[in-house]
């Protein structure tokens, strides 16, 4: 059976692993991320490729990278947690391995994990939303990966939402990451919290007191003891992913939406309501098929799955 490397390059961490046909994990490395420098990053993921092929015939290595990749999928245009700046990314680690090298942005490789082996299996038509810190995304369009002209498509959450709404990272104002994802969780919760701090009193309680100390987890644990700010923030971000997710329904009609990221650790309080919030703002509902939304099965995984099938199918 022919084996391929993926490897998934963050901020912290890159996690590499053999992948087989089927994307079975064969072997499974982790090792730190050497971030502000761009030569020893390339050399941290060729030790990893070189350590996992021993004694293996591996036929190729696709790397997963969270930053905008060219066309080519080759060279790192820029990376907001990485030193990458117009970063020759593929003939770097190629050099390294000796192996042909596969470049693909972190989400899009994700995407096409969920897409082939995990919750989208059999479909052909798939948008994978991320939802952690910000928004990210992939998109499976007739059994293809859609990049774009430039290979830079799929920045879901930059769609703007809300016209001069919040300020995001990426400079402009009302992105949807800013309304739906758990940094907007934690800004609903904090707000909530200055204004009526009777109604989050425990939220208040677990946070320390203090609403700055307020934090995703205690925003879920807070919402799991029934604490009415903290169900009303996570209320917001679902009837906001919603209205996205219809959105892009509007726009690329999938067969179904999957959902992750570190939000999707805490379904259990929003996916119903994100569920709801979609129905009710689907342009022609009744008249239409409602697109089902799924959750990620293949976790923390599924960027390195997804980089390694896209190698094999280069």
């Amino acid at each position: 059976m022919a084996l391929t490397i993926g490897v998934d390059i963050g901020g912290t961490k890159v996690a590499a692993g053999v992948v087989d046909e089927d994307g079975n994990i064969v072997e499974h490395l982790l090792r730190p991320t050497p971030a502000e420098n761009p030569e020893q990053v390339a050399h941290t993921i060729g030790d990893v490729v070189l350590e996992l092929g021993k004694g293996r015939e591996i036929e190729a290595v696709g790397l997963g990278a969270a930053g905008f990749v060219d066309e080519t999928r080759a060279i790192v245009r820029f990376a907001p947690n990485l030193a990458w700046r117009e970063e020759p990314l593929q003939k770097k680690v190629s050099d390294l391995v000796g192996l042909p090298v596969v470049v693909e942005n972190d989400a899009n490789a994700m995407a096409w994990g969920e897409a082939r082996f995990g919750a989208g299996r059999g479909e052909t038509h798939v948008v994978c939303v991320t939802v952690g810190t910000g928004i990210g995304g992939g998109i499976v369009l007739d059994g293809s990966l859609y990049r774009g002209r430039w290979g830079m498509g799929a920045e879901l959450g930059h769609m703007q939402v809300v016209p001069e709404g919040r300020l995001c990272g990426c400079g402009n104002l009302g992105c949807w990451e800013q309304y739906a994802s758990g940094s907007a969780l934690v800004i609903d919760a904090r707000e909530s919290a200055e204004a009526n701090p009777e109604q989050a009193a425990q939220l208040l309680k677990i946070a320390g007191g203090t609403p700055d100390l307020i934090e995703g987890p205690e925003v879920t644990e807070a919402a799991r003891q029934g604490d009415p700010a903290a169900l009303a923030a996570f209320a917001s971000i679902a009837q906001w992913l919603g209205r996205g997710l219809a959105d892009l329904a509007a726009i690329l009609d999938p067969g179904c939406f999957i959902l992750g990221g570190g939000v999707s650790r805490a379904a259990d309080l929003w996916l119903d309501q994100t569920r709801e919030s979609f129905a009710a703002h689907l342009t022609g509902r009744g008249h239409r098929p409602l697109a089902e939304i799924r959750l990620a099965e293949l976790g923390a995984s599924a960027g390195l799955v997804g980089a390694a099938d896209l190698a094999r199918r280069r």
